[in-house]
């Protein structure tokens, strides 16, 4: 069984034939972006407008492909999810997914290229001069706090909210946007608890060598929408910080 959803404003042209169906998505060449055993990335350039097509094939056993939920499925979700939360990802085009004998077979989601952004990681290894502009790392940074309360709110984790994964336009005034969230998911109680402080473990794990511990304390500040820290926030931070130092080295 197969289903494929094409946003109806891209269902003429050369994208309407190219996205028309899972079929035509799997056929369709471009310049590959990245690839492993299980996915692949790349990124088209039809009617002046670029693309990427994210392509899954099967993963893991038969039960594991019947009962999981499969990565792509949860990318394309995913962003839906943010762009009802008001939170801004790249417009999402076509998705959708095919099984065989009721277990995932292959899937893929579009999205529409965000032109002159870059992700936040790239910026940090590259040095670029607008991390050290307090103003321009304060919007950032709101924007960030803002997001990433809005998923915590809805009791939403990301659990792979990395400076990789959020991207910024070079506009004056910087638009943030995330991206890449196929693990993201619902959570409860202590679990979610939990959820929470890795998200925020994940984005100080490159913060904290890029920002100072006055602006690490102003974007939690900004998260909890607080002039100060309370007695629990003191704990949370805590947690926050020892999260990484607790993970097995790799």
């Amino acid at each position: 069984m197969s289903a494929w959803t094409l946003d109806p404003e891209y269902a003429v042209g050369e994208a309407g034939k190219a996205f028309v169906d899972l079929d035509a998505v799997f056929a369709q060449q471009g310049k590959q972006i990245t690839r492993d055993s299980l996915s692949e990335v790349l990124y088209v350039q039809l009617d002046g407008r670029g693309y990427y097509v994210k392509r899954y094939w099967a993963e893991g056993g038969y039960v594991r492909r019947v009962i999981s939920r499969p990565r792509i499925k949860g990318e394309w979700q995913n962003l839906l999810y943010f762009r009802d939360w008001g939170i801004p990802v790249a417009r999402v085009v076509g998705y959708g997914m095919e099984r065989r004998a009721g277990a995932f077979h292959r899937g893929a989601v579009i999205t529409e290229e965000l032109y002159e952004t870059q992700d936040l990681a790239q910026l940090a290894s590259t040095g670029d001069v607008r991390l050290r502009d307090r103003s321009w790392v304060t919007q950032v940074m709101q924007q960030i706090a803002d997001a990433t309360r809005t998923m915590h709110q809805r009791r939403f984790a990301h659990n792979d909210l990395k400076w990789r994964n959020i991207l910024v336009n070079d506009a004056p005034r910087p638009s943030v946007y995330m991206i890449d969230c196929p693990t993201g998911a619902f959570w409860w109680g202590p679990f979610l608890e939990h959820r929470k402080n890795k998200d925020l473990a994940c984005l100080d794990k490159l913060g904290k060598t890029q920002l100072s511990r006055t602006q690490r304390l102003r974007f939690y500040l900004m998260y909890v929408e607080q002039s100060r820290l309370q007695s629990a926030d003191k704990k949370r931070i805590r947690l926050v910080l020892g999260h990484m130092d607790r993970r097995p080295h790799k």
